[in-house]
């Protein structure tokens, strides 16, 4: 007898569905499984077998095939062992199909026939969603993560007979095993563990690399810090999540789908709520940070779309990985290519980069240096032109004194200090401003503009312009840096809520982009190298 059942394959972190079909047939006893499989796929007969037997069905001895289809899409994982067993208990007529043919069944088969929660649930739920499959069974452990999905059922199941049960219920007999037929994403927020994120009122000095940050996020630029060690880099790295806008529902579907693919989700965090934060360390690989591998699975670049990617000591990452990164910074998505098909990741994420100006970290104070020029030039060579010029913004931190460090904390400049909030505020402000600005357009920040649409929307005052030209004829400025200047301005415009591009805020990103080419210059320069 023939029976079918349904389940989902993941493609990069797009579900498709998949049709697990069944034939019971005379002949030699066999279990055959078939259909572009994985090995852990193929391991799948052993346990569906063994769990079906230790859960009370007998199976005659019978020639049992089964058939992934569609055949020519390969299967990982092991989500699939559920539609297997579920089709083989309807091809013996042990469970209806009435059920079987409205519903997407994930999950894995320990051998007593208890299910065990499975990665890439919520992009195969929603996968299911959009074919107009309005029943998902899964495990208890992954209901939550699945309930994310608006608009379709949803039914957590412990073990392999209460799941034949409720596929052999009538419809109306359902609603004592639903979990929820109202899914409101949003109830989540607050039973969902929040990070804590550290405020930007801890932070002591560092005015410019505070405002720089401020800068970046408004108009989701990237952003290189450069200075001694132990000046505050990676403290203010940690509080740009905490500047940031929250998560809108599209976004946290986006995130929470890449997180699920990588097995990221937890029972305590069944959806992505924060933007993100990854920090790899600098001896990670290229399909690490970018995604890939023989199987390809997303990145880290992918895991901080719609948040930040910060990389500490730029300079001691692999030249060689960080030029992988340069595509995915200009697209916002990773392209994978395998035999077996292509992969696209998002990578919509903020680079934020933090680095040493020499090995010893003290350049360009010869007080402390000791690195010699050639070792000053070889640092600073190991990040390239074109990687520097995917940064719109640079700034400086510097060392502080003692009374920065011990005095100021505790007196009343302290109070003064701007918070995280006070900030976003400013933010949130100048993001309003770009939306409203850009809503017919593709893009919706200024770190996006194409030199078109920069004569479009990058309006300047005659000051202005006269102010740039005669910087453009003093410093030597590329035509990408040109653009850049001017999107930067355009940002700054917007915080202060301004039409017009004016002199003060070209001058505020001139300063911004002739950091990174003073100490690149410098290195090379200032000793005759």
């Amino acid at each position: 007898m023939y029976s079918e059942a349904y389940s989902a394959v993941i493609q990069g972190i797009e579900g498709r569905i998949i049709h697990a079909e069944a034939d019971v047939s005379d002949g030699l006893p066999c279990f055959s499984l078939v259909g572009c499989l994985s090995s852990e796929v193929k391991e799948a007969k052993e346990r569906v077998r063994v769990a079906l037997k230790n859960s009370g069905f007998k199976i005659p001895p019978k020639k049992i095939t089964i058939n992934l289809s569609p055949a020519n899409i390969r299967k990982d994982g092991t989500c699939y062992d559920f539609a297997i067993a579920a089709a083989i208990l309807s091809a013996l007529g042990i469970i209806s199909q009435k059920l079987l043919r409205k519903a997407v069944l994930i999950g894995e088969l320990s051998l007593d026939g208890k299910f065990k929660s499975v990665s890439g649930v919520l992009p195969m739920v929603y996968t299911a969603y959009e074919n107009n499959i309005s029943l998902c069974i899964v495990p208890k452990d992954n209901v939550k993560e699945a309930m994310f999905v608006k608009g379709i059922t949803v039914i957590g199941v412990d073990n392999l007979q209460d799941a034949a049960d409720i596929l052999n219920s009538e419809e109306l007999e359902l609603r004592k095993y639903i979990v929820s037929t109202e899914n409101e994403p949003l109830d989540y927020k607050e039973s969902i563990q929040q990070i804590p994120i550290s405020d930007f009122a801890d932070i002591v000095g560092q005015l410019i690399a505070c405002r720089g940050a401020e800068v970046a996020v408004s108009g989701m630029h990237n952003f290189l810090m450069i200075g001694p060690p132990g000046t505050g880099k990676t403290m203010i790295a940690k509080r740009i999540a905490g500047i940031m806008p929250e998560l809108q529902i599209d976004e946290c579907m986006e995130i929470s789908k890449i997180y699920s693919v990588s097995g990221l989700l937890t029972k305590d965090m069944p959806v992505v709520m924060n933007r993100p934060y990854r920090a790899p360390h600098h001896t990670v690989t290229q399909a690490a940070l970018a995604g890939g591998g023989r199987y390809p699975k997303p990145g880290e670049i992918s895991l901080a779309s719609g948040g930040v990617l910060f990389l500490d000591e730029l300079a001691e990452f692999s030249r060689q990985t960080l030029e992988v990164l340069r595509q995915p910074l200009e697209d916002g998505y990773v392209n994978v290519v395998r035999l077996d098909g292509n992969y696209r990741y998002p990578a919509k994420c903020m680079l934020v980069a933090a680095m040493n100006p020499c090995r010893c970290g003290f350049f360009p104070n010869r007080r402390k240096c000791t690195c010699t020029p050639i070792q000053v030039k070889n640092y600073l060579d190991r990040i390239s032109k074109p990687f520097l010029d995917r940064i719109d913004i640079c700034t400086e931190t510097v060392q502080l004194d003692f009374k920065e460090v011990y005095g100021v904390k505790y007196e009343l400049e302290y109070k003064n200090r701007e918070t995280s909030e006070q900030i976003r505020k400013r933010v949130l402000q100048a993001q309003k401003i770009q939306k409203e600005r850009y809503k017919k357009e593709t893009f919706k920040f200024n770190s996006y503009l194409s030199p078109s649409n920069i004569k479009k929307y990058c309006i300047m005052t005659s000051e202005a312009k006269e102010f740039l030209k005669d910087i453009l004829e003093k410093m030597s400025f590329s035509a990408r840096a040109y653009h850049k200047i001017l999107k930067t301005s355009r940002t700054i415009a917007d915080i202060e809520q301004k039409s017009l591009i004016e002199k003060e805020h070209i001058a505020e990103a001139v300063c911004y982009r002739s950091v990174n080419s003073k100490y690149w210059r410098e290195g090379r320069n200032s000793y005759g190298t």
